[in-house]
């Protein structure tokens, strides 16, 4: 403020010595101005203490989701139902593999399956009354060998100790009685067996071997299901990979699908801009030369290393018809306090060095009736189209030369065509 206010008395200075000069040196055309009073435009001046600020900040449109859609396992691909450009709902069918070899295994799954779950429904079940009978019948037939046998044994121990047969005829004998009491026993415990029913080992056992192949067709049905590609969400198919007959990997990209509604926009913004917005308020966005208006999602917490902003995402109304990467523009509005003066950008007058400054009409001290004009630095803080915010040597009441100003010299008498 020192340097303005020494700058103001050298100015008016030099103004005085000039001023001086139509004195002394009656300059013609200093006498001419002095006598013939120029009319300039003038405004007074007021105090502002704040002021608003658009500034617009640049984005992108970007889809809610975008997928690479393909297949998880490999095989040949057969059919393509979709082409490029076509709008698809969730759940429709994209394209299918070859499941032959698939359908052939499931078929042969399926029938050990029914096998195994006759044989558990037989243990289940248990064994028929005829089985049960001819068991009986094995056991009676078995007690009435074996005691026509012991029978025999025991003639044959007689004749044995009169020494009318040898030992080796005598143990022949002792060992059939062996041999058909163990097949008795065999019988009765078949018998028993039989009329108390199937263990439960061995139908848990055979319960499993049914499992194990159920689990076993589920899992080639899904391997089946996911022969068939189905649209994950509802989009715009953005482009086709491959065509009908490629054999593919898992994971190929078939399709890439583009979620086009509710559409987002992500712009970067100042951080202190960021800490200003809310979330869920209303704002207006500019795509295409077209103003559309949308809703602050979320304002994410990092700030991105290069360009020290943070990320703003804002949802489009779903009848916004964007697509995505398309430029949008975010303007913001702020109030700025400071304070300064607002000035027509004609009464700026450029200075050496930069500088800026105007003239102030103000009273001739030499005739009270008549003004004469005074140069003051000024500074433009702010450019608003053809205004300009500036503070200096001005003051609130001040009355400021508008047009003309390229035609003045400090100490140039004028007339007011409006103002004061």
């Amino acid at each position: 403020h020192l340097f303005l206010a020494g700058s103001i008395i050298l100015l008016a200075g030099v103004g005085i010595v000039k001023f001086g000069g139509i004195e002394t040196n009656n300059s013609p055309v200093q006498a001419q101005t002095k006598a013939t009073p120029l009319p300039v435009k003038t405004t007074k001046i007021q105090l502002a203490t704040n002021y608003q600020t658009a500034q617009s900040y640049t984005g992108e449109v970007v889809a809610n989701r975008t997928s690479e859609v393909g297949f998880e396992g490999g095989g040949k691909l057969v059919e393509i139902l979709v082409d490029e450009g076509d709008r698809v709902s969730k759940g429709k069918v994209l394209a299918k593999l070859d499941t032959a070899n698939l359908e052939a295994q499931r078929r042969s799954l399926v029938a050990q399956k029914a096998q195994a779950e006759a044989r558990l429904v037989e243990l289940k079940n248990g064994a028929r009354r005829e089985q049960i009978s001819a068991a009986k019948a094995s056991v009676r037939d078995l007690e009435k060998q074996l005691k026509l046998e012991r029978i025999k044994r025991d003639r044959r121990k007689f004749l044995y100790k009169e020494g009318a047969i040898s030992k080796e005829q005598f143990d022949e004998f002792a060992f059939n009685s062996q041999a058909l009491a163990e097949r008795l026993n065999n019988a009765r415990s078949s018998l028993e067996e039989l009329q108390n029913g199937t263990r439960y080992e061995q139908k848990a056992a055979q319960q499993a071997v049914v499992d194990q192949l159920s689990a076993e067709v589920t899992n080639l049905d899904i391997t089946i299901a996911k022969s068939t590609l189905k649209a994950p969400f509802s989009g715009t198919v953005g482009q086709r990979s491959v065509d009908e007959g490629t054999v593919v990997n898992a994971g190929t990209s078939i399709i890439r699908l583009v979620e086009d509604s509710n559409p987002e926009v992500k712009i970067g913004v100042p951080i202190n801009v960021a800490r200003k917005l809310v979330s869920g308020s209303q704002k207006e966005l500019e795509i295409g030369g077209k103003n559309y208006s949308a809703r602050v999602k979320s304002i994410l917490p990092e700030v991105d290393a290069a360009t020290r902003t943070r990320t703003v995402i804002l949802r489009l109304q779903s009848s916004a018809r964007v697509s995505p990467r398309e430029i949008a523009r975010f303007k913001i509005t702020q109030n700025v306090a400071i304070e300064g003066y607002w000035l027509p950008i004609t009464a700026l007058v450029k200075g050496e060095r930069g500088m800026w400054s105007s003239y102030a009409v103000i009273k001739n001290k030499e005739n009270p009736n008549s003004y004469q004009v005074e140069r003051r630095l000024v500074e433009v803080l702010e450019t608003n189209g053809k205004r300009v915010l500036v503070r200096g040597t001005i003051q609130a009441g001040d009355t400021i030369v508008t047009e003309g100003t390229q035609r003045l010299v400090p100490g140039q008498l004028v007339s007011k065509l409006n103002g004061e």
